[in-house]
Protein backbone atom coordinates (compact mmCIF):
# COMPACT_ATOMS: atom_id res chain seq x y z
CA UNK A 1 0.00 0.00 0.00
CA UNK A 2 1.55 3.68 -0.78
CA UNK A 3 0.69 5.65 2.25
CA UNK A 4 1.48 9.45 2.77
CA UNK A 5 0.58 12.11 5.07
CA UNK A 6 1.11 15.95 4.99
CA UNK A 7 0.85 18.23 8.05
CA UNK A 8 -0.25 21.50 7.32
CA UNK A 9 -3.45 24.13 7.67
CA UNK A 10 -6.81 21.85 5.84
CA UNK A 11 -9.90 23.49 4.46
CA UNK A 12 -12.55 21.91 2.36
CA UNK A 13 -16.39 22.62 1.78
CA UNK A 14 -19.44 20.33 3.16
CA UNK A 15 -21.73 22.46 1.91
CA UNK A 16 -23.06 25.37 0.03
CA UNK A 17 -23.13 27.87 2.35
CA UNK A 18 -25.68 30.10 1.19
CA UNK A 19 -27.84 27.42 2.15
CA UNK A 20 -26.77 26.02 5.34
CA UNK A 21 -25.03 27.75 8.60
CA UNK A 22 -20.92 28.32 7.49
CA UNK A 23 -20.41 26.49 10.65
CA UNK A 24 -21.83 23.59 8.68
CA UNK A 25 -20.93 23.71 5.47
CA UNK A 26 -16.78 23.83 6.23
CA UNK A 27 -14.17 21.98 8.06
CA UNK A 28 -11.06 23.68 8.82
CA UNK A 29 -8.26 22.64 11.10
CA UNK A 30 -5.10 25.20 11.79
CA UNK A 31 -2.62 22.40 12.23
CA UNK A 32 -4.17 19.35 10.23
CA UNK A 33 -3.40 16.05 9.19
CA UNK A 34 -4.17 14.58 5.34
CA UNK A 35 -3.80 10.91 4.93
CA UNK A 36 -3.78 9.90 0.94
CA UNK A 37 -3.55 5.94 1.09
CA UNK A 38 -3.56 4.38 -2.52
CA UNK A 39 -5.03 7.56 -4.35
CA UNK A 40 -7.49 8.00 -1.99
CA UNK A 41 -8.52 10.48 1.12
CA UNK A 42 -7.88 7.78 4.50
CA UNK A 43 -8.25 10.64 7.10
CA UNK A 44 -8.47 14.08 7.07
CA UNK A 45 -9.24 16.49 10.44
CA UNK A 46 -6.97 18.50 13.26
CA UNK A 47 -3.32 17.02 13.88
CA UNK A 48 -3.99 16.34 17.46
CA UNK A 49 -6.65 13.78 17.22
CA UNK A 50 -5.27 12.00 14.05
CA UNK A 51 -1.49 12.30 14.46
CA UNK A 52 -1.31 9.55 17.07
CA UNK A 53 -3.54 7.42 15.17
CA UNK A 54 -1.26 7.25 12.21
CA UNK A 55 0.13 3.60 11.44
CA UNK A 56 3.80 3.34 12.14
CA UNK A 57 6.30 4.25 9.66
CA UNK A 58 3.60 6.46 7.58
CA UNK A 59 5.96 9.59 6.38
CA UNK A 60 4.59 12.95 7.53
CA UNK A 61 5.74 16.04 5.20
CA UNK A 62 5.27 18.94 7.49
CA UNK A 63 4.31 22.44 5.64
CA UNK A 64 4.20 25.27 7.99
CA UNK A 65 2.68 27.93 6.27
CA UNK A 66 0.64 26.02 3.54
CA UNK A 67 -3.12 25.60 3.11
CA UNK A 68 -4.16 21.89 1.63
CA UNK A 69 -7.40 22.24 -0.01
CA UNK A 70 -9.01 19.81 -2.60
CA UNK A 71 -8.08 20.60 -6.05
CA UNK A 72 -10.59 23.53 -7.91
CA UNK A 73 -13.42 22.76 -10.45
CA UNK A 74 -14.03 24.43 -13.51
CA UNK A 75 -17.12 24.34 -15.02
CA UNK A 76 -16.65 25.84 -18.08
CA UNK A 77 -13.50 26.64 -20.51
CA UNK A 78 -12.85 26.20 -23.89
CA UNK A 79 -9.49 24.18 -24.24
CA UNK A 80 -9.22 25.73 -28.12
CA UNK A 81 -9.14 29.43 -27.20
CA UNK A 82 -5.68 28.82 -25.18
CA UNK A 83 -4.33 31.03 -28.03
CA UNK A 84 -6.79 34.20 -28.24
CA UNK A 85 -6.67 34.06 -23.78
CA UNK A 86 -6.32 38.18 -24.06
CA UNK A 87 -7.52 39.09 -27.28
CA UNK A 88 -8.38 42.51 -27.56
CA UNK A 89 -11.75 44.11 -28.40
CA UNK A 90 -15.43 43.54 -29.23
CA UNK A 91 -18.00 41.73 -27.58
CA UNK A 92 -19.62 38.20 -27.73
CA UNK A 93 -20.60 37.45 -31.81
CA UNK A 94 -17.45 39.55 -33.13
CA UNK A 95 -15.53 38.32 -30.78
CA UNK A 96 -16.51 34.53 -32.03
CA UNK A 97 -16.05 35.67 -35.35
CA UNK A 98 -12.83 37.73 -35.02
CA UNK A 99 -10.69 34.98 -32.70
CA UNK A 100 -12.61 32.26 -31.53
CA UNK A 101 -13.39 30.55 -34.98
CA UNK A 102 -9.85 31.50 -36.58
CA UNK A 103 -8.02 30.05 -33.87
CA UNK A 104 -10.26 27.15 -33.69
CA UNK A 105 -9.95 26.48 -37.51
CA UNK A 106 -6.32 24.60 -36.38
CA UNK A 107 -7.79 22.17 -34.71
CA UNK A 108 -8.12 20.11 -38.01
CA UNK A 109 -4.76 19.27 -37.22
CA UNK A 110 -4.25 16.69 -34.77
CA UNK A 111 -0.86 17.41 -33.87
CA UNK A 112 -1.92 21.48 -33.59
CA UNK A 113 -4.57 19.66 -31.20
CA UNK A 114 -2.30 17.51 -28.95
CA UNK A 115 0.32 20.14 -28.39
CA UNK A 116 -2.51 22.77 -27.62
CA UNK A 117 -4.00 19.88 -24.89
CA UNK A 118 -1.00 19.79 -23.21
CA UNK A 119 -0.23 23.68 -22.48
CA UNK A 120 -3.87 23.59 -21.74
CA UNK A 121 -3.83 21.12 -18.83
CA UNK A 122 -0.18 22.06 -17.81
CA UNK A 123 -2.23 25.52 -17.10
CA UNK A 124 -4.99 23.91 -15.40
CA UNK A 125 -2.96 22.21 -13.30
CA UNK A 126 0.03 25.23 -12.28
CA UNK A 127 -3.58 26.86 -11.44
CA UNK A 128 -4.46 24.41 -9.16
CA UNK A 129 -7.74 22.56 -11.41
CA UNK A 130 -7.69 19.45 -10.72
CA UNK A 131 -10.91 18.87 -12.71
CA UNK A 132 -12.98 20.36 -15.23
CA UNK A 133 -15.63 20.93 -18.03
CA UNK A 134 -14.17 21.82 -21.30
CA UNK A 135 -15.77 22.14 -24.70
CA UNK A 136 -13.51 21.34 -27.27
CA UNK A 137 -14.11 21.63 -31.27
CA UNK A 138 -16.29 20.77 -33.97
CA UNK A 139 -13.46 18.40 -35.06
CA UNK A 140 -13.71 14.86 -33.09
CA UNK A 141 -9.67 14.63 -33.01
CA UNK A 142 -9.48 17.73 -30.74
CA UNK A 143 -11.92 16.23 -28.21
CA UNK A 144 -9.56 13.04 -28.91
CA UNK A 145 -6.45 15.17 -28.47
CA UNK A 146 -7.84 16.36 -25.00
CA UNK A 147 -9.01 13.33 -23.67
CA UNK A 148 -5.90 11.16 -24.25
CA UNK A 149 -3.74 13.92 -23.06
CA UNK A 150 -6.24 14.24 -19.31
CA UNK A 151 -5.57 9.97 -19.51
CA UNK A 152 -2.14 9.77 -19.63
CA UNK A 153 -2.09 12.33 -16.64
CA UNK A 154 -5.04 10.22 -14.78
CA UNK A 155 -6.79 13.58 -14.71
CA UNK A 156 -10.39 13.70 -13.89
CA UNK A 157 -11.73 15.59 -16.93
CA UNK A 158 -15.29 15.85 -18.71
CA UNK A 159 -15.39 17.00 -22.47
CA UNK A 160 -17.09 17.33 -25.74
CA UNK A 161 -16.85 17.63 -29.29
CA UNK A 162 -18.63 20.72 -30.19
CA UNK A 163 -22.06 20.33 -32.63
CA UNK A 164 -22.47 23.20 -34.70
CA UNK A 165 -24.22 22.80 -38.07
CA UNK A 166 -24.49 26.68 -39.01
CA UNK A 167 -23.53 30.55 -38.42
CA UNK A 168 -20.49 29.18 -38.91
CA UNK A 169 -17.34 29.58 -40.92
CA UNK A 170 -16.89 26.26 -43.59
CA UNK A 171 -14.55 24.09 -41.93
CA UNK A 172 -16.12 24.71 -38.30
CA UNK A 173 -19.69 22.62 -38.85
CA UNK A 174 -20.82 19.98 -39.15
CA UNK A 175 -23.97 17.85 -39.90
CA UNK A 176 -26.74 16.29 -37.74
CA UNK A 177 -25.54 12.79 -39.10
CA UNK A 178 -21.67 13.56 -38.62
CA UNK A 179 -22.02 15.07 -35.41
CA UNK A 180 -24.00 12.59 -34.03
CA UNK A 181 -22.06 9.74 -35.43
CA UNK A 182 -18.65 11.79 -34.00
CA UNK A 183 -20.35 11.97 -30.18
CA UNK A 184 -21.58 8.41 -30.11
CA UNK A 185 -18.21 7.21 -31.19
CA UNK A 186 -16.60 9.60 -28.61
CA UNK A 187 -18.64 8.87 -25.58
CA UNK A 188 -18.03 4.72 -26.67
CA UNK A 189 -14.36 5.20 -26.51
CA UNK A 190 -14.19 7.73 -23.25
CA UNK A 191 -16.94 7.85 -21.39
CA UNK A 192 -15.89 6.14 -18.16
CA UNK A 193 -12.28 5.72 -18.91
CA UNK A 194 -10.17 6.31 -16.68
CA UNK A 195 -10.90 9.28 -14.78
CA UNK A 196 -12.63 11.03 -17.94
CA UNK A 197 -16.55 11.80 -18.65
CA UNK A 198 -18.52 13.25 -21.71
CA UNK A 199 -20.54 15.92 -22.13
CA UNK A 200 -22.59 16.32 -25.64
CA UNK A 201 -21.67 20.28 -26.52
CA UNK A 202 -23.83 22.33 -29.00
CA UNK A 203 -22.01 25.21 -29.15
CA UNK A 204 -25.37 27.30 -28.38
CA UNK A 205 -28.50 27.68 -29.82
CA UNK A 206 -27.51 30.37 -32.54
CA UNK A 207 -25.09 27.69 -34.52
CA UNK A 208 -27.36 24.76 -34.08
CA UNK A 209 -30.20 23.98 -36.28
CA UNK A 210 -33.61 22.40 -34.51
CA UNK A 211 -32.69 18.76 -35.91
CA UNK A 212 -29.31 19.13 -34.53
CA UNK A 213 -30.52 20.31 -31.34
CA UNK A 214 -33.35 17.39 -31.52
CA UNK A 215 -30.37 14.78 -32.17
CA UNK A 216 -28.64 16.77 -29.22
CA UNK A 217 -31.41 15.75 -26.95
CA UNK A 218 -31.89 12.01 -27.70
CA UNK A 219 -28.23 11.48 -27.53
CA UNK A 220 -28.92 12.92 -23.76
CA UNK A 221 -31.68 10.52 -23.16
CA UNK A 222 -29.60 7.62 -24.58
CA UNK A 223 -26.59 8.11 -22.61
CA UNK A 224 -27.78 8.38 -18.59
CA UNK A 225 -24.08 9.05 -17.40
CA UNK A 226 -23.29 12.32 -19.69
CA UNK A 227 -23.76 16.17 -19.34
CA UNK A 228 -25.08 18.58 -21.36
CA UNK A 229 -22.76 21.51 -21.79
CA UNK A 230 -23.57 24.91 -23.52
CA UNK A 231 -24.00 28.48 -23.40
CA UNK A 232 -27.29 30.81 -22.59
CA UNK A 233 -28.31 34.33 -22.59
CA UNK A 234 -24.70 35.69 -22.09
CA UNK A 235 -25.24 39.00 -24.42
CA UNK A 236 -28.07 40.71 -25.81
CA UNK A 237 -27.30 40.97 -29.04
CA UNK A 238 -26.98 36.79 -28.67
CA UNK A 239 -30.42 36.66 -27.22
CA UNK A 240 -31.96 39.07 -30.18
CA UNK A 241 -30.32 36.46 -32.47
CA UNK A 242 -31.75 33.46 -30.74
CA UNK A 243 -35.21 35.15 -30.65
CA UNK A 244 -34.89 35.36 -34.22
CA UNK A 245 -34.45 31.96 -35.06
CA UNK A 246 -36.48 30.21 -32.88
CA UNK A 247 -39.51 32.84 -32.91
CA UNK A 248 -41.64 29.85 -31.37
CA UNK A 249 -39.94 30.39 -28.05
CA UNK A 250 -41.04 31.51 -24.65
CA UNK A 251 -37.91 32.69 -24.05
CA UNK A 252 -33.96 31.29 -24.31
CA UNK A 253 -34.14 28.57 -22.15
CA UNK A 254 -37.52 27.27 -23.99
CA UNK A 255 -35.78 26.78 -26.93
CA UNK A 256 -33.02 23.96 -24.77
CA UNK A 257 -36.29 22.73 -23.05
CA UNK A 258 -38.32 22.09 -26.15
CA UNK A 259 -35.14 19.59 -27.47
CA UNK A 260 -34.81 17.91 -23.96
CA UNK A 261 -31.38 19.43 -23.03
CA UNK A 262 -32.76 21.18 -19.91
CA UNK A 263 -32.93 18.63 -16.61
CA UNK A 264 -30.57 17.61 -13.84
CA UNK A 265 -27.11 16.85 -15.94
CA UNK A 266 -27.35 20.24 -17.57
CA UNK A 267 -24.38 23.34 -17.18
CA UNK A 268 -25.69 26.26 -19.32
CA UNK A 269 -22.70 28.87 -19.20
CA UNK A 270 -23.29 32.14 -18.18
CA UNK A 271 -27.07 32.70 -17.68
CA UNK A 272 -26.78 36.46 -17.50
CA UNK A 273 -29.62 37.91 -18.54
CA UNK A 274 -32.24 35.74 -17.03
CA UNK A 275 -35.09 36.35 -14.94
CA UNK A 276 -36.71 34.87 -11.81
CA UNK A 277 -38.92 32.78 -14.08
CA UNK A 278 -35.98 30.99 -15.86
CA UNK A 279 -33.88 30.59 -12.89
CA UNK A 280 -36.32 29.26 -10.91
CA UNK A 281 -37.23 27.03 -13.98
CA UNK A 282 -33.55 25.68 -13.46
CA UNK A 283 -33.39 25.49 -10.39
CA UNK A 284 -36.84 22.99 -10.46
CA UNK A 285 -35.03 20.89 -13.18
CA UNK A 286 -31.42 20.49 -11.25
CA UNK A 287 -29.89 22.47 -13.99
CA UNK A 288 -26.25 24.55 -13.06
CA UNK A 289 -25.35 27.97 -14.33
CA UNK A 290 -21.82 28.64 -14.51
CA UNK A 291 -20.71 31.74 -13.47
CA UNK A 292 -18.25 32.76 -15.48
CA UNK A 293 -17.20 36.38 -13.77
CA UNK A 294 -14.02 37.31 -16.02
CA UNK A 295 -15.23 37.15 -19.18
CA UNK A 296 -18.51 38.58 -18.79
CA UNK A 297 -16.50 41.81 -17.77
CA UNK A 298 -13.91 41.26 -20.60
CA UNK A 299 -16.31 40.57 -23.17
CA UNK A 300 -18.89 43.28 -21.60
CA UNK A 301 -21.77 40.47 -21.71
CA UNK A 302 -23.46 41.66 -18.36
CA UNK A 303 -23.36 41.68 -14.54
CA UNK A 304 -24.25 37.92 -13.03
CA UNK A 305 -26.95 38.05 -10.52
CA UNK A 306 -25.76 35.83 -7.58
CA UNK A 307 -28.20 36.79 -5.09
CA UNK A 308 -30.93 36.76 -7.25
CA UNK A 309 -29.84 33.13 -8.52
CA UNK A 310 -29.50 31.76 -4.95
CA UNK A 311 -32.87 32.81 -4.05
CA UNK A 312 -34.30 31.52 -6.90
CA UNK A 313 -32.66 28.02 -5.64
CA UNK A 314 -30.69 27.43 -8.52
CA UNK A 315 -27.28 26.02 -8.74
CA UNK A 316 -23.96 27.84 -9.55
CA UNK A 317 -20.45 26.84 -10.44
CA UNK A 318 -17.58 28.74 -10.99
CA UNK A 319 -16.29 28.82 -14.36
CA UNK A 320 -12.72 30.47 -15.69
CA UNK A 321 -13.76 30.53 -19.85
CA UNK A 322 -10.54 31.06 -21.42
CA UNK A 323 -10.15 32.58 -23.44
CA UNK A 324 -12.91 34.82 -23.50
CA UNK A 325 -11.40 34.89 -19.46
CA UNK A 326 -8.97 36.10 -18.51
CA UNK A 327 -6.94 33.62 -16.35
CA UNK A 328 -7.31 29.80 -15.27
CA UNK A 329 -7.29 30.64 -11.82
CA UNK A 330 -10.25 29.67 -9.78
CA UNK A 331 -9.40 31.81 -7.25
CA UNK A 332 -8.87 34.75 -9.37
CA UNK A 333 -12.23 34.04 -10.33
CA UNK A 334 -13.50 34.61 -6.64
CA UNK A 335 -11.85 37.77 -6.90
CA UNK A 336 -13.76 38.83 -10.00
CA UNK A 337 -17.02 37.13 -8.58
CA UNK A 338 -16.84 39.37 -5.96
CA UNK A 339 -16.13 42.31 -8.10
CA UNK A 340 -19.13 41.77 -9.89
CA UNK A 341 -21.66 41.13 -6.75
CA UNK A 342 -20.09 44.53 -5.37
CA UNK A 343 -21.23 46.36 -8.27
CA UNK A 344 -24.85 45.36 -7.29
CA UNK A 345 -24.54 45.47 -3.67
CA UNK A 346 -23.74 42.46 -2.77
CA UNK A 347 -20.88 41.48 -0.88
CA UNK A 348 -19.63 37.39 -2.06
CA UNK A 349 -18.80 35.86 1.03
CA UNK A 350 -15.10 34.28 0.56
CA UNK A 351 -16.52 31.09 2.13
CA UNK A 352 -19.22 30.74 -0.42
CA UNK A 353 -16.73 31.87 -3.02
CA UNK A 354 -14.72 29.01 -1.89
CA UNK A 355 -17.62 26.67 -2.68
CA UNK A 356 -18.55 27.56 -5.54
CA UNK A 357 -14.88 27.03 -7.35
CA UNK A 358 -14.39 23.37 -5.32
CA UNK A 359 -17.46 21.84 -4.77
CA UNK A 360 -20.67 23.50 -6.48
CA UNK A 361 -18.40 22.37 -9.52
CA UNK A 362 -18.01 19.00 -8.81
CA UNK A 363 -21.87 18.85 -7.97
CA UNK A 364 -22.18 20.64 -11.51
CA UNK A 365 -20.10 17.25 -13.27
CA UNK A 366 -21.71 15.05 -10.83
CA UNK A 367 -18.13 13.85 -10.37
CA UNK A 368 -18.66 14.92 -5.95
CA UNK A 369 -19.10 11.34 -4.94
CA UNK A 370 -15.30 11.19 -5.57
CA UNK A 371 -13.56 14.71 -5.72
CA UNK A 372 -14.94 18.24 -4.31
CA UNK A 373 -13.96 17.51 -1.62
CA UNK A 374 -11.25 15.96 0.68
CA UNK A 375 -13.38 13.19 2.79
CA UNK A 376 -12.45 10.24 3.51
CA UNK A 377 -12.60 7.85 0.61
CA UNK A 378 -12.53 10.24 -1.89
CA UNK A 379 -9.86 10.38 -4.60
CA UNK A 380 -6.82 12.54 -3.38
CA UNK A 381 -6.93 15.54 -6.04
CA UNK A 382 -5.48 18.14 -3.99
CA UNK A 383 -3.33 21.64 -4.05
CA UNK A 384 -1.11 23.00 -1.47
CA UNK A 385 -1.03 26.59 -1.73
CA UNK A 386 1.66 28.64 0.12
CA UNK A 387 0.68 31.63 2.59
CA UNK A 388 3.55 33.06 1.82
CA UNK A 389 4.35 32.87 -2.01
CA UNK A 390 5.10 36.21 -2.41
CA UNK A 391 6.06 38.78 -0.09
CA UNK A 392 3.06 40.78 -0.40
CA UNK A 393 0.80 37.39 0.44
CA UNK A 394 3.01 36.72 3.36
CA UNK A 395 2.51 40.20 4.41
CA UNK A 396 -1.63 40.03 4.31
CA UNK A 397 -1.46 36.52 5.32
CA UNK A 398 0.42 37.08 8.25
CA UNK A 399 -2.06 39.60 9.31
CA UNK A 400 -5.41 37.91 8.49
CA UNK A 401 -7.94 37.63 11.70
CA UNK A 402 -9.68 35.16 10.29
CA UNK A 403 -10.05 32.06 7.48
CA UNK A 404 -12.63 34.24 5.59
CA UNK A 405 -10.28 37.08 5.46
CA UNK A 406 -7.44 34.84 4.53
CA UNK A 407 -9.05 33.16 1.68
CA UNK A 408 -10.36 36.99 0.30
CA UNK A 409 -6.25 37.99 0.61
CA UNK A 410 -5.51 34.84 -1.60
CA UNK A 411 -8.10 35.71 -4.42
CA UNK A 412 -7.29 39.73 -4.30
CA UNK A 413 -4.21 38.79 -4.87
CA UNK A 414 -4.02 35.44 -6.92
CA UNK A 415 -1.63 34.40 -9.60
CA UNK A 416 -0.16 30.47 -9.84
CA UNK A 417 2.73 31.18 -7.56
CA UNK A 418 0.03 30.32 -4.97
CA UNK A 419 0.05 26.75 -5.99
CA UNK A 420 2.97 25.55 -4.66
CA UNK A 421 1.71 21.74 -5.38
CA UNK A 422 -0.86 19.86 -7.23
CA UNK A 423 -1.91 16.43 -6.72
CA UNK A 424 -4.06 13.99 -8.78
CA UNK A 425 -5.09 10.87 -6.94
CA UNK A 426 -2.01 11.18 -4.62
CA UNK A 427 0.22 11.69 -7.39
CA UNK A 428 2.32 14.54 -7.78
CA UNK A 429 1.11 16.81 -11.21
CA UNK A 430 2.43 20.25 -10.66
CA UNK A 431 5.36 21.24 -8.53
CA UNK A 432 5.98 25.19 -8.57
CA UNK A 433 8.87 25.76 -10.98
CA UNK A 434 9.21 21.83 -11.79
CA UNK A 435 11.14 21.42 -8.35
Amino acid sequence: MSRHAYRAALLHMLDDPSRVPAAEAHAYHPDGLLLVEDGHVAAFGAWDALGPTLPEGTPVEHLPGRLIAPGFVDAHVHYPQVDVIAAWGAQLLDWLNTHTFPAEMAFADRAHADAVAEIFLDQLLANGTTSALAFCTVHKGSAEALFEAALARDMRLVAGKVLMDREAPAGLTDTVDSGRADTEALIRAYGGKGRLGYAVTPRFAVTSSDAQLAMAGELLAAHPDVLLHTHMSENRAEIARVGGLFPWAGDYLDVYERFGLLGPRSVFAHCIHCDEGVMGRMAKAGATAAFCPSSNLLLGSGLFSLKRACACGMSVALGTDVGGGGSFSQLHMMAEAYKIGQLQGDSLDPLHAFYLGTLAGARALHIDRRVGNLLPGKEADFVVLDLAATPLVARRTGRARTLAETLFVLAVLADDRLVERTYLAGRLAHARGGA
